[in-house]
C-alpha cells in the first residue's frame, strides 16, 4: 500500500535484503550483468494499476486503523516504494512484506528499507498478488482499485485467519462493508475484519 492506485498499472511489492525479486535478465541471460549494464527490468506482466504514493499521513491513519502493534505481521499488497511496510517496522518493529509487480518499484523498496534501517524486519517479493501466498499476515493494506479490491476479495476471506485487519486506501470491497470509515482529506481509509467461519 506503499502506492498505488487508479489507472492500468501496478500491483504494488515488498522489501528486503534477502530480496526474492526477479531481476531482469538481459540477453545472455545473466542478472548481474543486466542490472551493471543499466538495463531497467520491466515486470513479467502489466500492473493492474498505475503507481501513486500513499502520503505519509494516510500511512499512519493506516496503520492507527489497523491497530499495528509489536507482534503483527503486516503485507502490503501493491507495495510501491515500500512505504507501509517500512513505516509498520519502524514505528512498532513489526515483520513486513510487500507484494509488488514491477521490479523497478522492489529495488527502490529495498533502497528505502535499507535507508530506514529496518532491512531486517522488511522483504519486498515480485509477484502477482492474485497469485501470492500472504496467509500469514494479520494485517493487509491496501491501495489498488474498487474492481480490483472485489476481485481479491474471495482470496482475502478464504486465505486469512479469523481477526486479520484489511486496511483499504480509496477503495472498498463491493458490498462488503467496512467497519470502520476515516476521512482524512482528501483520503478516505476503511477497514475490514476477517470474520469467523462457520
Amino acid at each position: 500500500m506503499a502506492g498505488c492506485s487508479d489507472g492500468t498499472s501496478s500491483t504494488d511489492a515488498s522489501l528486503a535484503d534477502g530480496v526474492q525479486t526477479l531481476p531482469a535478465v538481459n540477453a545472455f541471460g545473466d542478472p548481474a550483468e543486466a542490472l551493471a549494464s543499466g538495463e531497467v527490468a520491466q515486470p513479467r506482466r502489466t500492473p493492474d494499476v498505475v503507481y501513486v504514493p500513499t502520503p505519509e499521513h494516510v500511512v499512519e491513519a493506516m496503520l492507527k486503523l489497523g491497530e499495528v502493534k509489536r507482534g503483527d505481521v503486516l503485507y502490503d499488497l501493491g507495495s510501491g516504494d515500500g512505504r507501509i511496510p517500512i513505516a509498520a517496522a519502524r514505528k512498532f518493529g513489526v515483520r513486513g512484506t510487500g507484494i509488488e509487480i514491477d521490479p523497478e518499484r522492489i529495488r527502490e523498496a529495498n533502497a528505502n528499507a535499507r535507508e530506514a534501517g529496518v532491512a531486517d524486519l522488511v522483504t519486498f517479493r515480485e509477484e502477482d498478488l492474485f497469485e501470492a501466498d500472504f496467509s500469514e499476515a494479520t494485517v493487509v493494506t491496501l491501495y489498488l482499485l474498487d474492481s480490483l479490491n472485489e476481485k481479491l476479495r474471495p482470496k482475502l476471506l478464504a486465505e486469512l485467519k479469523p481477526g486479520t485487519r484489511i486496511v483499504s486506501h480509496d477503495f472498498r470491497m463491493g458490498d462488503w462493508q467496512p467497519e470502520q470509515t476515516v476521512e482524512i482529506p482528501p483520503s478516505t481509509i476503511y477497514r475490514w475484519t476477517i470474520p469467523e467461519r462457520d
